[in-house]
């Protein structure tokens, strides 16, 4: 990448000054993280990704859209988020919910669209983007798809003191339209000299949101453009799981768009590696997360095939049955006492006695079936039936 270290445009604008596009990354500060990122994507894409691509899209999905609206001040939990695209999108009224879907909306638009092998970033895209994450919420000034043209009687400015200060971003239309055009090209001009896509899309992200040219909506809509990048250069899931690890680290996602741009206004060499090697720590966290979440869920797939096989094979009852399928369906370790109170689990003892009781339990922890931990927590004993069936055939 040395020899794109310079590659700048800068543009003249009408009532902003002059604005700067640059590369301003330090190579040999980043080539590190760059490496292990294509090394966790050869070995995420290598994964049994097909076996559980559903259910890890679903969480993904869940858990990006619970990101990306929190940091913009959404107020629900992940689990009501999941709830909210479960829903009838005619029937949504809550405002929250809408975002929510809205969110959904504009990745299933953004995945749709990269698909396309000639698929370019351009202004159309970026307009139909906003459209559909701020469609149908209420807002004084925001017009889904309109670019901000500010009259002289409000200011927009962005950031806080508490992440290095206030920004004010272009006022006039027309410096905002120009400015989010020259971005567009400048971002041609760093594929026509191949730059690589892990430096090209947080770039365009950092510089986007310095344009900030809508009204509402532009946190989301710059997410939802680096990880339409990502994603149209084969990088699945972790483009949309990034928003995530900027919501676990917002105060330093905040910060470093004005820490770089502050330090570009000082002339300072290479001020846009920190952003970038940020965005990298992320992308890095995200692609081991989602590879061990596909090792759990394949794991997961063969435990209720191995589980079903043991039962057909009359090595455990339906009663041993139940009750492995509901420990493992628990969401954490699933204490005994907890057990023995659920109304499932007393339904399928009403005419039976404790040591009936027992010696079942004691059948699936002999099987390896279910783990009693401390405290007498029970967990699934998901990966641990083959280490117990090579144990009980020395």
């Amino acid at each position: 990448m040395p020899e794109f270290a310079d590659h700048r445009l800068t543009v003249e604008t009408a009532r902003f000054g002059p604005f700067a596009f640059q590369l301003g990354v330090d190579a040999a500060a980043v080539e590190t993280a760059l490496l292990r990122v294509s090394d966790a994507q050869q070995r995420f894409q290598a994964s049994p990704l097909s076996q559980v691509a559903s259910q890890l899209e679903r969480e993904v999905v869940a858990t990006s859209i619970f990101g990306t609206n929190s940091i913009e001040g959404g107020t629900l939990s992940e689990e009501a988020t999941q709830q909210a695209l479960d829903l009838d999108p005619t029937m949504v009224q809550d405002i929250e919910q809408r975002r929510v879907l809205n969110l959904k909306a504009a990745y299933d638009l953004a995945s749709r669209a990269v698909a396309a092998p000639d698929w370019r970033l351009d202004l159309p895209f970026i307009r139909s983007v906003h459209a559909a994450v701020t469609g149908r919420l209420p807002h004084q000034y925001n017009q889904p798809g309109v670019l901000r043209d500010n009259p002289k009687t409000i200011v927009t400015q962005v950031g806080d003191q508490n992440h290095g200060g206030r920004y004010k971003p272009p006022q006039f239309g027309g410096d905002v339209r120009l400015l989010l055009d020259s971005l567009l090209r400048w971002h041609q001009e760093l594929l026509d000299l191949k730059v690589p896509v892990l430096i090209r899309a947080p770039l365009v992200h950092y510089y986007y949101e310095q344009i900030h040219p809508f009204w509402d909506g532009n946190g989301r809509v710059g997410r939802v453009i680096e990880a339409s990048l990502l994603l149209h250069e084969g990088f699945r899931y972790a483009p949309f799981a990034q928003a995530r690890y900027y919501l676990d680290q917002i105060d330093r996602y905040f910060t470093l768009f004005n820490t770089c741009r502050k330090a570009a206004d000082k002339g300072a060499p290479h001020p846009n590696t920190d952003f970038v090697r940020f965005f990298l720590d992320g992308l890095l966290i995200s692609l081991n997360t989602l590879h061990d979440r596909v090792n759990r869920l394949v794991e997961v797939r063969l435990f209720e095939s191995d589980l079903k096989r043991r039962y057909d094979q009359k090595q455990i009852n339906a009663r041993q049955y139940a009750i492995a399928t509901q420990v493992l369906g628990a969401r954490g370790p699933l204490p005994l006492a907890e057990l023995r109170r659920a109304p499932w689990y007393l339904g399928l003892y009403t005419q039976l006695t404790d040591k009936t009781k027992q010696r079942d339990l004691q059948g699936l922890r002999e099987q390896g079936l279910v783990v009693f931990g401390k405290s007498n927590q029970l967990r699934a004993g998901v990966g641990a039936q083959d280490a117990h069936d090579h144990q009980s055939k020395r």
